[in-house]
């Protein structure tokens, strides 16, 4: 035996030993609950037409309501993400009105 087959072999030995030593744990299933956003739950209130027709393609009501507090500036920068990075087909006319319905009642007031 070379040298170099003698350290492999002790390289593979060391390293597959104590894993023979232990016993594999069953495995074991668990059940878990999962909580989905309500799928029909909608916007509602002056404005909401313009985030029930684009926003809730992608997102639920109850994900978008329960963001932060944000000024109208940084509410009117998510928007124009959405549409010029996610590329989201929003309108000039249903931005504004998607803007001024998150800053009204989503909105920090700064």
């Amino acid at each position: 035996m070379t040298r170099k087959m003698l350290a492999l072999a002790l390289v593979t030995a060391a390293v597959l030993i104590p894993l023979a030593g232990r016993a594999a744990a069953p495995l074991q299933l668990k059940s878990v609950n999962v909580d989905f956003p309500q799928s029909d739950r909608m916007f509602a209130g002056q404005g909401a037409d313009a985030l029930n027709n684009n926003c809730l393609a992608c997102h639920s009501a109850g994900m978008v309501l329960n963001q932060p507090a944000l000024t109208k500036a940084v509410w009117q920068a998510e928007v124009n993400k959405m549409i010029q990075i996610y590329k989201a087909p929003i309108a000039a006319a249903d931005a504004a009105a998607i803007v001024d319905y998150l800053a009204r009642t989503k909105g920090s007031g700064s």
